[in-house]
């Protein structure tokens, strides 16, 4: 029975908590430029390597960009692929998507690219023979729990999707079995909202659960 120990109770505040966490987490894109206070990164990054993954793998690979020239690329990259995007509109929903705020590249402190390692030795392959997707996904549910744990020391996480991850790779120089999943920007928010930018600027709203909820 090593290493069991008493199952935690969770209060009913605790959970109200929770939910409100849930609530509060937004992608953000509007950040201050001030630096967070050391440590706190690290202490981020323990808490979201507790996350689970397939086989045991722990199949993440997070890169910390602090080269303003691989900076300078990376924001190159998305400002192209942002251009490419919006030719892909017509007319009118394109003047509305330039008008987006869709990256905090050039504000955030903290940039991370996170990889996920498409062949990891750790965990022998269990259980993504038929699934090896399931490395990705572990790596998603790596970067939510990161991004939960920032927010309960109220930083503010911004997932960059508008780049070209060959591109991105090759800036960085990583290993050739790394497959980029995010682009992550981190620091203090300028704004809080409970609402998402894209609600409020009139892009997509949320829809109910009952749409996407299915019984067979």
């Amino acid at each position: 029975m090593g290493g069991a120990v008493g199952r935690p109770e969770f209060s009913d505040q605790f959970q109200r908590e929770f939910e409100t966490l849930l609530k509060w987490r937004r992608d953000v894109r509007r950040f201050r430029t001030v630096p967070l206070p050391d440590g706190v990164l690290n202490h981020l990054l323990t808490l979201a390597d507790l996350a689970p993954s397939v086989g045991n793998s722990q199949p993440w690979r997070i890169v910390v960009v602090d080269s303003p020239e691989k900076r300078a690329n990376v924001i190159a990259s998305f400002e192209a692929e942002n251009d490419a995007a919006a030719r892909q509109y017509e007319p009118e929903k394109a003047r509305h998507y330039r008008e987006l705020k869709l990256s905090g590249l050039r504000n955030a402190p903290i940039h991370l690219a996170v990889f996920s390692d498409e062949d990891p030795a750790q965990g022998a392959g269990l259980g993504r023979a038929t699934m090896p997707e399931t490395l990705a996904y572990s790596t998603v549910s790596m970067i939510h729990t990161f991004w939960l744990a920032a927010r309960t020391e109220g930083i503010g996480v911004g997932w960059v999707s508008i780049l070209d991850p060959a591109a991105v790779s090759d800036i960085l120089q990583v290993d050739g079995n790394w497959r980029l999943v995010a682009y992550l920007c981190v620091g203090y928010p300028e704004e809080d909202h409970i609402d998402p930018e894209l609600e409020r600027a009139r892009w997509q709203a949320r829809s109910p659960l009952e749409t996407r909820l299915f019984r067979r």
